[in-house]
Parts: C-alpha cells; sequence; structure tokens
C-alpha cells in the first residue's frame, strides 16, 4: 500500500494546507461565533466564557461574559446580538452539542437542538466548521480579546462577570473604531424582525409531548393533570407543545391555545369543569388511601404494658 501511495507512515504524512476564503461583502451575512474559556480575571474571580460573534465582513465584534458555554446563555446572547444588530442571514459555529446532535444513533426527535431550532424560526441558517481554522477569524479575535482586554480588565480591577459585561460596551466600542473594516458593499444585510416573530415565544425550550387517555402528560419529572374543559376527549393521545422558560415557567399549547396543567402533587378535588372519569377515579382511590386506619400502637402507660412490666419484675425477684 505504500508502494502504490494508497498509505503514508504517519510521519511522512503531509500537513493539510487551508486556503483563504475572501470576507463576505456586506455586513450582516455571515457572523461567526465561539466562546472562549480563560482565566479572564487574572485569579481576581472565577473562571468563565466570552462569547464571542464577530462579523465576517467587517470584523465588528459584540461579547459577552457568561458562566459557561450553554444553550441557555447562547440563546440569551444571540437574543441580545439580534436586539441591537438585527437578524443576519447566518451564524458560523463549531459542533459543540448546543449547536448540533452529536449523540450517535438519536433517533428521536428532529435532528434539530434548541438553538437548532430558534434559529428556524427566525429565519438565521446556522452552519457548522469541520475545522477551527474554518472559522479562523473568530479564532483570532479569542486571541486578541484574551490579550487586549484582559490588561483593560486589570487596569480597571474588574473581578466579577456582573463588572465585566457592564465594561464590555465601551470597551468593545474603541475596539471596533480601531479594528473595523469597509465592507465591499455598504448595505447592511442585517434584517428587522417580523411582527409574527414574538421573541418571548421563540428564545425558549419547546419540546413535545403527547397526552394520555386520563389527560396527563409528564414533563421534567413532574406529572401534569390537564384540565380542559369540553375538550377531554378531543385531547386523548394528542401531541402539545411544552414552553419552558429559564426563570422555571412551564406552559402548555395545543393549536395556539394554552392549557390549564397543575402539577399531579397539587392536584385538588374535581370541579365542575372537570369531567374525565379517570380523574374522578384517581381521586377517588386517593381518598380511599388517606382514610385507611392507621396500625394501632398502645401507649407507654396502656394496662398492657403495664402488666408486661410487673411480670418481668415478678421474675427478676425471683
Amino acid at each position: 500500500m505504500i508502494e502504490h501511495g494508497l498509505w503514508a507512515k504517519k510521519k511522512n504524512k503531509a500537513k493539510k494546507a487551508y486556503r483563504l476564503r475572501q470576507r463576505k461583502s456586506q455586513q450582516g451575512e455571515l457572523i461567526q461565533l465561539d466562546g472562549s474559556e480563560h482565566d479572564w480575571f487574572e485569579g481576581r474571580g472565577p473562571r468563565c466564557t466570552l462569547l464571542v460573534y464577530i462579523d465576517d465582513a467587517t470584523n465588528d465584534t459584540f461579547a459577552k461574559f457568561v458562566k459557561s458555554e450553554n444553550t441557555w446563555d447562547y440563546l440569551n446572547t444571540t437574543r441580545e446580538y439580534i436586539e441591537k444588530y438585527g437578524r443576519p442571514y447566518a451564524f458560523y459555529s463549531d459542533k459543540h452539542s448546543v449547536f448540533r446532535v452529536n449523540r450517535e444513533g438519536a433517533l428521536k426527535g428532529d435532528g434539530k437542538t434548541q438553538y437548532g431550532r430558534t434559529m428556524e424560526e427566525m429565519g438565521i441558517q446556522t452552519i457548522c466548521a469541520n475545522s477551527p481554522q474554518a472559522k479562523g477569524r473568530v479564532e483570532r479575535r479569542n486571541r486578541d480579546l484574551q490579550n487586549r482586554l484582559v490588561k483593560a480588565m486589570r487596569l480597571a480591577k474588574i473581578q466579577s462577570l456582573e463588572e465585566a459585561n457592564a465594561f464590555l460596551p465601551k470597551f468593545l466600542e474603541e475596539f471596533n473604531q480601531k479594528f473595523k473594516k469597509q465592507a465591499k458593499n455598504p448595505i447592511n444585510a442585517h434584517r428587522p424582525l417580523l411582527e409574527t416573530q414574538d421573541l418571548d415565544r421563540i428564545f425558549c425550550l419547546k419540546h413535545t409531548r403527547r397526552i394520555s387517555q386520563n389527560l396527563t402528560l409528564q414533563y421534567g419529572g413532574v406529572l401534569y393533570q390537564i384540565y380542559a374543559d369540553r375538550l377531554e376527549y378531543t385531547l386523548r393521545n394528542t401531541e402539545i407543545t411544552v414552553f419552558e422558560y429559564q426563570d422555571g415557567q412551564v406552559l402548555f399549547e395545543h393549536n395556539g391555545k394554552e392549557l390549564k396543567a397543575i402539577p399531579y402533587k397539587e392536584v385538588s378535588a374535581p370541579t365542575e369543569e372537570v369531567s374525565s372519569k379517570e380523574l374522578l377515579a384517581t381521586l377517588v382511590n386517593q381518598e380511599k388511601e388517606k382514610s385507611k386506619k392507621k396500625t394501632y400502637k398502645p401507649g407507654i402507660n396502656h394496662p398492657w404494658k403495664q402488666s408486661a412490666r410487673r411480670r418481668a419484675r415478678s421474675l427478676i425477684e425471683v
């Protein structure tokens, strides 16, 4: 195989050459993003991550400090970017699990992460790079910020995430003025938000669940009871959408209508608006369990125990 050129020894393998890619012509065509985990406070505070967004055409940089790379922090930071600049055409990232389903043999779901689903609803394409060199612009920006930003925060004696995020806007404004490039096409490609795009409903976690025969569903380890006046039979075995927000609030919707759902342990006695036979049977069984007679345990001064103590003393005296 070596003689025919089909296989080469490791020491003789040539390093792959990565060709330079031309910048996009308009601001907002492609935004490279990445998370840079670093000791940003040089021991004065906890290690954290800087989420960096850099425009491929102009080098215009947006960033925010977060505790780590996770779905919620990426969603919140991307929302801030969109509210400030508008909707870009594409985000260019690595293959972090926030952006792509990396689990082999994943058969459930639609193959999209929560971040990917959010960007699809916003009309923004997500692209995952095959190598760090492919998104070299944001990688080099991480290097520059680890040099310049760290020194600036050292002089400002910043030692917490809150102080760092308050310091960032002014620093990035001066940084962008110095290193920003002119785009070939002066027209900004960022698009405004559509009237139908409610950011509160889009930038959250969405899951699909199926309602059981007795109008219950399980989510997050909690069994919820669905209350739907005059709709019990139509909701059986149907799929609904679960909205989960960062503050822990959970909402349930079916065909655009919000459903009333109560955690199973907090379900009270049946009301007029609930007529499900299964629910009534469950509540009746709970009442029966509560009314069961507890095992009787005699007290310390009960005659049975007094007679036992007398017999014990008589045996000792003998």
